[in-house]
């Protein structure tokens, strides 16, 4: 089989796969080396001079002893099967930067024989690119769960970023749709990891220490330098929001995953009978993004972002201004007092804005009408603030029993608007009826 053919079968295995974009590295290029990396980040970025930036992503081998319904690899699939050499898809990988077709390397496999045999062939492309053709560039490998901690240390000498796959929110799940797969095993790996990176990091700051009064020494390679995350399958099981929610939440918290990506599920070529007939609204897997972020950057909890009753995301309106409806008695927040969480929490401002609105009221009071300058979405934040030259009782809307359904129509046509490529300023009040 040509290397084109195999480059073909075994990229188109690897689209199911979302969790490549990644960042964090600072791999520095060298004059007796390939490539480099930067620590804004490496898949689907841009450069400081506007340049798209992207790995060659593609799977070492989608021949696999698992049989997960939901993969379009598994064992029992009739899907064509290929396989790259250790050299092959090193050479490939440094062809392709050479023309200029890629950064890095995005590099996952199906599982051969075993996860130790499986992660000893992945960190033999990584260490080949790094030893034999002395490549700096972006490495993100897989790190297959049930992998020992000694085939994990190998790998993440030379990868810049890894990743343990959970796939699915709960071990109910997993046991109905990948029966080879356990959540202990994951979340196994992912402790390795994190332990690997801790040793790596106190090394290096022993060595720092050192270099004082030893000129010269060299501090120990990074391990995973751009850390770890993962991916869950969304709306291939019945598991709602919350759960999906509540599993990422831990995850972060007890393994320090710089992301988790959301990948909705796709229907495959000879489904399994246990699948689901069609995949799930886009805006699901949107809307899981936006919740991810305020649980990583506002400080919400999963348990906020919910109403009791419901255990999945409104798909009509962001999670932020989702819970802001529901908590009304929170609002309005002073654009003058209001401490940085608190601003945080208004639909409309973000970091960047709370940032600006805490600079700008070190000089002057701010009126309800100066967000637009701050560069802040008034049409969100005015329902939700007061500021100076606002009368006490005044009527902003934020009473309206109406005002979902009003902030639901500016959404809906907002999207009506973009989707003929256009760009309008849509108002939530008409003219004259509590607008601030």
């Amino acid at each position: 089989m040509s290397t084109q053919t195999k480059l073909r079968i075994l990229a188109d295995a690897a689209k199911y796969d979302a969790s490549c974009a990644s960042s964090g590295s600072r791999r520095r290029g060298s004059r007796a080396g390939l490539g480099s990396t930067q620590s804004v980040g490496i898949c689907h970025s841009y450069t400081p001079d506007g340049r798209c930036i992207s790995l060659l992503k593609v799977l070492l081998t989608n021949a696999c002893v698992y049989d997960c319904s939901y993969c379009v690899n598994r064992i029992s699939s009739s899907t064509p099967r290929a396989a790259f050499g250790t050299e092959e898809l090193s050479q490939l990988t440094i062809d392709l930067y050479r023309r200029n077709y890629i950064e890095g390397l995005f590099l996952s496999s199906g599982i051969v024989k075993s996860p130790d045999e499986t992660m000893a062939r992945l960190s033999a492309v990584a260490e080949q690119l790094r030893h034999r053709h002395r490549f700096r560039g972006y490495i993100h490998l897989k790190a297959v769960p049930g992998a020992s901690e000694a085939a994990l240390a190998a790998a993440g000498r030379y990868a810049d970023r890894l990743s343990a796959n959970v796939e699915l929110p709960t071990q109910e799940d997993l046991s109905m749709l990948a029966p080879a797969k356990r959540m202990e095993d994951v979340e196994a790996s992912m402790s390795s990891i994190r332990r690997l990176r801790d040793i790596s990091e106190g090394e290096r700051r022993e060595a720092k220490k050192a270099r004082k009064q030893l000129r010269g020494r060299a501090l120990p390679p990074r391990f995973a330098p751009a850390g770890q995350s993962t991916q869950m399958v969304v709306g291939a099981t019945r598991s709602p929001d919350r759960a999906i929610l509540n599993t990422a939440e831990r995850l972060y918290g007890r393994h320090r995953l710089r992301r988790v990506y959301y990948s909705a599920f796709s229907p495959i070529p000879a489904p399994a009978g246990s699948l689901p007939p069609n995949p799930p609204p886009l805006v699901r897997e949107h809307r899981l993004y936006q919740a991810d972020w305020l649980i990583r950057n506002y400080g919400f909890q999963v348990s906020e972002l919910f109403d009791t009753k419901v255990p999945n995301l409104d798909l009509e309106l962001d999670p932020k201004l989702a819970w802001a409806l529901r908590h009304r008695e929170r609002f309005p927040v002073d654009l003058n007092r209001a401490s940085k969480e608190s601003l945080l929490r208004v639909p409309g401002i973000g970091a960047r804005g709370a940032h600006r609105i805490l600079a700008q009221r070190r000089h002057q009071l701010l009126r309800v009408e100066d967000l637009p300058e701050l560069g802040i979405d008034g049409r969100k934040a005015a329902v939700f603030v007061v500021g100076v030259g606002s009368r006490p009782g005044e009527e902003r809307g934020l009473d309206r029993v109406d005002l979902r359904a009003r902030f639901v129509a500016a959404a809906r046509k907002t999207r009506f608007v973009g989707g003929l490529g256009g760009a309008a300023q849509l108002e939530l009040f008409s003219p004259g009826r509590g607008r601030g």
